[in-house]
């Protein structure tokens, strides 16, 4: 039923596999080398995760989206903290949804490029898995893979000795050192690989508010868990598929870097680290995100400063309260309840000197 799921991908698997095999038999790399097969699986690599890149950007974004509603989020978990009815978690549930919504976001929008991924993973899995049988009994892939590609890929070997759809357990059986050594490296380079990767994400990439966050010990607590299923996947996958992972892996841990470099999560480390960089340079990042130089910078802040001022200036002022007998005892005597009015039996502008204002002017001694 897998296999039947995953026809079309494995089709596509395949023709990217042939076309850069293609591509290097045509360049004069030998057809039937184990570097040639190789680097058409390192070529599978750029294609799947230059394809990803868009929704790679779409899940920075939305990181960046989560980390914005966090308190947010905190919120609505202390309102409904304690209450374990149903009615008060589908309340919770609700408006939860509601601030995911609001701001176009989920939290499984973080996950795409991996979700996405998976499915090309095990394509790839199953084609390398199938090559064994199907180079003995004479048989092809699903698509390009002719049968003859088939029984030249089955014969391919990396530095002439370790079979790309030869697993560790096989070396092992077959006490074939070499094949071994460079599974077991292999595979503790792509553990390494991916612990770095999650290491400079939650060390550099995190704003202290983030860091005090639950999901902040998840990923502490994920970042030491994941390689203990790296090692078990590790010694069942065939070479090919450990060599796509590590690659793919290698890609990831670049990307990483650059995003972390270039366009870090504010309030991060690396975000300091960043302006420190730009500063060094006379230049600075602006209110919209983009690096200016240092005076345009500056111009803008006290733009922004004199604009703030401005507007506290005509902002209307708050007036004092006053209590109901104060106010009765200013009406009686002539004045005003407010603070700021006109003095008790002081003229008004456009009113008589006496008469017609309806009170009495006081004498000089003061009744």
């Amino acid at each position: 039923m897998l296999g039947i799921i995953l026809w079309p991908l494995k089709w596509l698997v395949e023709l990217v596999l042939v076309g850069w095999h293609a591509l290097f038999t045509f360049i004069g790399l030998p057809a039937a080398a184990g570097i040639t097969w190789v680097l058409a699986i390192v070529g599978l690599v750029i294609v799947v995760r230059a394809a990803l890149i868009p929704l790679f950007v779409r899940q920075i974004k939305s990181q960046r989206k989560m980390m914005e509603i966090a308190p947010e989020l905190r919120k609505v978990q202390e309102k409904y903290k304690g209450k374990k009815d149903q009615l008060s978690r589908e309340a919770m549930s609700r408006e939860t949804m509601a601030l995911y919504k609001k701001h176009g976001t989920t939290p499984v929008s973080s996950c795409l490029p991996i979700l996405v991924q998976m499915p090309v993973f095990f394509s790839l899995y199953s084609v390398l898995s199938s090559i064994k049988v199907n180079a003995e009994s004479g048989h092809g892939g699903v698509g390009p893979l002719t049968p003859e590609l088939t029984l030249e890929f089955y014969n391919a070997k990396l530095f002439g000795v370790a079979s790309l759809h030869e697993t560790l357990i096989d070396a092992i059986n077959s006490n074939n050192t070499t094949a071994i050594v460079i599974l077991v490296t292999l595979v503790a380079l792509m553990i390494a690989s991916q612990f770095f990767t999650q290491l400079q994400i939650i060390s550099k990439n995190l704003s202290p508010e983030a860091k005090t966050g639950q999901a902040y010990q998840m990923q502490r607590i994920m970042l030491w868990i994941l390689p203990l299923g790296f090692v078990f996947s590790g010694v069942f996958f065939p070479l090919g598929v450990v060599i796509y992972w590590f690659i793919s892996n290698l890609w990831t841990m670049a990307q990483q870097f650059l995003v972390i470099r270039e366009m870090p999560t504010p309030g991060s480390e690396a975000a300091k680290e960043r302006e420190e960089r730009l500063a060094r340079k006379g230049k600075a990042i602006d209110s919209s995100g983009k690096v200016v130089s240092m005076e345009k910078y500056q111009a803008e802040q006290q733009r922004l400063l004199e604009e703030a001022e401005r507007a506290r200036a005509a902002a209307p002022k708050r007036q004092q309260p006053v209590s109901k007998q104060r106010a009765k005892k200013q009406t009686q005597k002539g004045g005003s309840p407010n603070p700021g009015s006109t003095k008790p039996g002081s003229a008004q502008p456009g009113s008589a000197q006496s008469g017609d204002s309806g009170s009495a002017k006081p004498d000089s001694a003061g009744r």
